[in-house]
């Protein structure tokens, strides 16, 4: 199993989808959380879901993850609110039928999307995927792998989302465009790459950066839709804990931290920063 959301994602969701309570507009919109249930995206959804859900008291949040029956935060914080509030899909971003089918549920309860959130990563797995520290190492299933899981399952999502998101971006979310928000990488900048290694999910954040930079001018062209990416840092959760050791203590943020800087983030995007790529601080991180 890789591990869904632990890098970053569904923080940068909750402001967006409520940018209503500094904008002072209604508290309406539909948010979606793709890869929910665990890391940062719980923390965003569930953290991100989480402060969605918490942020706005009308609005309506989609969380997505493989297995929802076994999503026991996520089941939770359902039953936690009003019937509604909270809509928990299955959704596998390796299986194509399941992003349909995720996206047929939606249209028929929801109608539309304001705000899209892809958060689902892989780094490593036990005996199947770890980040290369030299070219020696390189497999090409491991290539494949993060590949399908952190390149092509986000584009696929958008590319099935896509009509939902065109009649969004409604008046009472205080932005006015649907936006879709994807977690890369800082290790995913060609122009930063400066330590080497980790090729395999270096190259498929790189490949993300590239596939929602295209998609940006597409749906910023025909249709009232934006497209960023986010870099979280370095965030404790499952993902990064094997990777922690070198990492300084002023630069391992909590969820709630990363969470917060995200949405800060979310909260200020205009139409114009369509395609671009930040960092946790708000700074653009070259191609």
């Amino acid at each position: 199993m890789w591990r869904g959301g632990a890098m970053a994602g569904l923080a940068v969701a909750a402001r967006a989808f409520s940018a209503s309570a500094s904008a002072g507009a209604g508290a309406g919109g539909v948010a979606m959380v793709q890869g929910a249930s665990r890391g940062i995206g719980l923390e965003f959804g569930g953290g991100q879901v989480r402060q969605l859900l918490r942020r706005s008291d009308q609005g309506r949040v989609v969380a997505t993850c493989r297995a929802p029956a076994s999503a026991a935060e996520l089941q939770k914080l359902k039953e936690e609110h009003a019937p509604g509030r909270l809509t928990v899909l299955p959704l596998d971003v390796t299986d194509e039928s399941t992003i349909e089918a995720a996206a047929a549920s939606i249209g028929e309860t929801h109608g539309s999307l304001d705000l899209l959130i892809n958060s689902t990563g892989i780094l490593s797995i036990p005996n199947v995927i770890q980040p290369e520290t030299t070219l020696s190492k390189v497999q090409k299933s491991s290539l494949l792998l993060a590949y399908e899981v952190n390149a092509v399952g986000p584009i696929l999502v958008i590319k099935h989302m896509w009509p939902l998101l065109k009649v969004g971006g409604r008046s009472e979310t205080g932005r006015g465009f649907s936006l879709v928000a994807n977690m890369s990488a800082r290790v995913s900048s060609i122009g930063d790459n400066g330590l080497g290694g980790w090729h395999s999910y270096r190259a498929s954040k790189t490949a993300l950066n590239q596939l929602t930079k295209t998609a940006s001018v597409e749906l910023g062209r025909k249709d009232n839709i934006a497209c960023i990416l986010l870099h979280p840092g370095t965030v404790d959760t499952d993902l990064s804990r094997p990777f922690q050791r070198n990492v300084p203590k002023d630069k391992l943020f909590t969820r709630d931290f990363s969470v917060q800087k995200l949405l800060s983030i979310i909260d200020n995007v205009k139409k114009s920063d369509n395609g671009k790529f930040f960092a946790w601080d708000g700074q653009e991180i070259p191609w």
